[in-house]
């Protein structure tokens, strides 16, 4: 099993870091191509940091093993609103309270319990996936609507006196990984890198997983809840302690819905159309509902102006040590 665990941190450590150079590549090109920053945050950057669990959950479905996939998915969920958003608060206060995150947020909210809905009704096929991909099709065009009509509404002409020293805010620069003067070779090479590492780095995660399952006696489904949900979600930790560090809450907070809603409707939609995937009984007895009560858990701090701080933080990452432990126990 000690070879096992060394291939699946190898696996892991080859789709972070293929994951960052896809994001990166492809956030330059699509800059320089003429896209609005603003709408690539909200489209390339947000599937590029989902690929690891798209490209593990297809492998895993293809490999028959779609409690991995599932597990994977709902497990990533529940890490990332416990644990992404609970260590960074412990670092930094999270202050939410003027963060404008309450349309994402509902549409993150209608696509957890769209979610739940159609695990209750059986197993995922592609007609499930089809209407998860229409419902992210729907979300993603709405989004794009409402940056648009936000850079319009900032961009109107006011009659202000001019402040000397002021320069106009460039969204480029919340963007992470964007330089204006790389060179094309090098975007194309952090496009091919990480189009190549995503695959090779899912199928040896994968096959590793499966083997610690059936080696140490527990279900793919713990395996995905657990320490796949985990080593996919780092991307997202990584990304938050960087924004509670930088007091850019409205990032921290951002990322995670975007993630949440990204990794129910974007990866579960793609893998129910390469085949069909059975909800395991676990599954729809407790972890569901955990995913639900982690996302409900953020109301407070997205309508009631809430802050994150050290205690919540504290809280949130005692809860997720409590749940990885029932579910290891289970």
């Amino acid at each position: 099993m000690a070879l096992d665990l060394l291939m699946a941190g190898l696996g892991l450590v080859i789709l972070l870091l293929a994951g960052d150079s896809l994001v990166k590549g492809a956030v330059n090109l699509s800059l320089r191509l003429g896209v609005p920053a603003l709408i690539v945050s909200l489209t390339i950057v947000a599937f590029g940091t989902s690929a690891p669990e798209l490209l593990i959950s297809i492998k895993a479905v293809l490999h028959d093993a779609s409690g991995i996939a599932l597990g994977n998915v709902v497990g990533s969920n529940i890490a990332n609103v416990l644990l992404v958003l609970g260590i960074p608060a412990m670092i930094s206060v999270l202050h939410t309270e003027h963060c404008q995150t309450h349309r994402s947020y509902v549409t993150m909210l209608f696509a957890t319990v769209l979610f739940i809905g159609l695990a209750l009704l059986g197993p995922f096929t592609w007609i499930k996936g089809l209407i998860l991909l229409a419902v992210l099709g729907f979300m993603l065009w709405d989004s794009a609507m409402a940056a648009r009509d936000h850079r319009r509404s900032c961009c109107k002409p006011v009659e202000v006196e001019p402040v000397e020293d002021e320069e106009p805010h460039n969204f480029e620069d919340d963007l992470e990984g964007v330089d204006p003067s790389l060179p094309g070779w090098k975007i194309a090479v952090f496009m091919v890198l990480g189009l190549i590492g995503l695959p090779l780095g899912a199928d040896i995660f994968v096959d590793a997983s499966v083997n610690i399952a059936r080696d140490i006696g527990v279900s793919e489904t713990v395996i995905g809840l657990t320490l796949v949900a985990i080593g996919t979600s780092l991307p997202e930790l990584a990304t938050t302690v960087v924004a509670a560090i930088r007091k850019q809450a409205d990032v921290a907070l951002g990322n995670v819905i975007g993630s949440n809603m990204f990794n129910l409707l974007a990866i579960i939609g793609v893998a129910s159309l390469v085949g069909d995937m059975s909800v395991p009984p676990e599954l729809l007895r407790f972890d569901l509902w955990v995913m639900l009560a982690s996302a409900l858990v953020l109301v407070p701090f997205v309508f009631f102006r809430m802050n994150i701080n050290r205690i919540w933080g504290a809280v949130f990452t005692a809860l997720y040590a409590a749940y990885v432990l029932k579910v290891l126990l289970t």
